[in-house]
């Protein structure tokens, strides 16, 4: 079931930005032969750290995940804000590598040979608390190199870039490295760094400033360690691209120039924009030109000339465009100059859930059943607040204002079974349906993560087929509706007021939860259908 609320490619010859009015922050970017590969930060939810696929830059949708699970201790729950931050992808030799941070455990790397997997368990590159947002180099000469910057909530540092020596295979740092950039005094909390050579220069693309009001900087040397000139070529200017923060630059087949940057626009979190790039005496400029040695970001621009048809020699990983075959299982591929985005709506008539969607921590397959067509959910355990629930099963925003609506069954649910759908960020909001005895409540539970939880019962309804809905308006309000006897959807409970999770947007989502009680038995919620529109449910 393809379905999208939003999409960056104007039909034209154009596109817009955000290219993904999506989550999916902190990305970089690959390209291998005409394919390019997007990855992201995905924090505790799995499966983690998303990969991407496009043809053209603009149109992307969903290829596989690295990890299914975060095989470290603790992620059974949700720890919010903690798990997989900002990751680098590259491909060297014959490989896809993709390096990883968890802020409290150390920075990892996992390779495949096909970037829809399967990907290799996660390997320690350096064990280490609050080194982040790593990217490799593997030099002219074989050797490699790897950047980081530093979490000051986790190593008392921030603002400071580090380069240490790597192992040819990317497996280990071979000594303590070496401090090569301090931001302090002109590029404050400078981080997220991506590493590339051009022209004989080292070059550290990253952003400072901070997340909201932040820029774009570029380091340049002839020497790995430095030391390392900075000029900023990128900043918010007359736009109203806030930030814009980190990202990632990658080549067409074709030469040009273009980078991939997030925006923080809380509720939705950090989408995706995509800037032209050209050089300027060995400096990028990334945006739409000023004429003073920097750029500002585009709001509409050109569609890439992403060059299919040429020759990909002494271009970014000159391969043959068929290099890398994608699974059918995991893709369909996607033909040059075709529309898409990655799927929102889901009627579940595969055979494995689709990759929109991520459990709120790691997850067990016994939770779930495709019956193809429908999705049933099984009723976990669970006496705490629903925000240290890691069977929510959740999806990112996908446009600034939709609507959602969900096709249910509440036959198989049981005494102590409360189910429905969701909205989770630091405030989380739920309408389910709450079985006690032989009657079926409808119920809305709202939280704080961290906070109180109280839940308010609106009156029985009844057992079978139901729908139920949300509004999300583009003031970043939300409504609740549920059908009448007559099917008219009403407002159910007050209009609330939408807020990012902890270093993520906002997600919506099912769940099916059980508490426990003496002999009783956990049900089942079986979801139909969710889609999801830009229709209003109440004009």
């Amino acid at each position: 079931m393809k379905n999208w609320t939003w999409n960056a490619d104007n039909g034209d010859g154009t596109y817009r930005n955000p290219i993904l009015y999506t989550d999916y922050s902190d990305p970089d970017v690959v390209r291998v032969g005409g394919d390019y590969y997007l990855v992201a930060s995905s924090f505790c939810n799995t499966p983690a750290l998303p990969v991407l696929h496009s043809k053209d830059l603009v149109n992307w949708e969903m290829l596989s995940y690295v990890l299914e699970q975060i095989d470290e201790p603790g992620y059974e729950k949700p720890q919010h804000g903690h798990g997989v931050w900002a990751p680098a992808i590259r491909y060297h030799d014959g490989f896809f590598y993709v390096y990883y941070p968890m802020p409290d455990e150390g920075i990892f790397m996992c390779k495949a040979k096909d970037a829809a997997g399967p990907w290799s368990k996660p390997v320690c590159v350096k064990a280490a608390k609050g080194w982040i947002d790593p990217c490799p180099l593997w030099d002219d000469d074989g050797r490699a190199w790897l950047v980081n910057a530093f979490a000051k909530s986790r190593s008392g540092i921030k603002s400071i870039l580090h380069v240490s020596p790597m192992s040819p295979d990317g497996e280990r740092l071979l000594d303590d490295g070496v401090d090569v950039f301090d931001g302090h005094n002109t590029q404050p909390t400078i981080e997220g760094p991506k590493f590339y050579k051009r022209n004989g220069y080292y070059y550290i693309l990253a952003p400072a400033g901070s997340v909201k009001t932040g820029w774009q900087t570029a380091l340049r040397s002839r020497n790995v360690y430095g030391p390392y000139e900075e000029k900023i070529v990128m900043m918010q200017g007359d736009s109203a691209i806030n930030g814009p923060h980190q990202g990632g630059w990658t080549t067409t087949l074709s030469g040009e120039d273009w980078f991939i940057h997030f925006q923080d626009v809380g509720n939705a979190g950090r989408i995706v924009h995509l800037q032209p790039m050209r050089w300027e005496n060995d400096w990028p400029v990334i945006g739409a030109d000023t004429g003073e040695g920097y750029g500002v970001p585009v709001s509409v621009y050109r569609k890439p000339d992403c060059g299919c048809n040429n020759d990909a020699s002494g271009s970014e990983n000159p391969i043959s465009a068929n290099a890398v075959s994608h699974s059918e299982n995991q893709i369909s591929r996607s033909e040059e100059n075709a529309i898409y985005s990655p799927a929102d709506s889901d009627d579940f008539t595969g055979t494995r859930l689709c990759l929109q969607w991520q459990w709120n921590a790691n997850h067990r397959d016994s939770w779930y059943r495709l019956e193809q067509p429908g999705l049933r959910l099984f009723a976990q355990h669970c006496d705490g607040p629903l925000c240290n629930a890691a069977h929510l099963l959740l999806q990112k925003w996908t446009a600034p204002a939709f609507t959602v609506r969900i096709q249910l069954d509440l036959s198989d649910l049981k005494e102590g079974d409360t189910a429905g759908l969701i909205s989770f960020g630091r405030f989380y909001t739920a309408l389910a349906f709450e079985k006690e005895g032989d009657a079926l409540y409808l119920t809305q539970i709202s939280g704080t993560i961290g906070g109180d939880e109280a839940a308010t019962r609106y009156g029985a309804v009844s057992q079978g087929p139901a729908s139920v809905g949300m509004q999300v308006f583009a003031d970043g309000t939300g409504q609740f509706y549920f059908p009448d006897v007559t099917g008219v959807w009403r407002t159910v409970g007050e209009r609330f007021s939408f807020t990012p999770g902890v270093w993520v947007g906002a997600k919506y989502g099912l769940f099916a939860s059980h508490r426990q009680m003496a002999g009783s038995t956990p049900g089942s919620l079986k979801v139909s259908k969710v889609e999801v529109s830009m229709e209003q449910l109440i004009e």
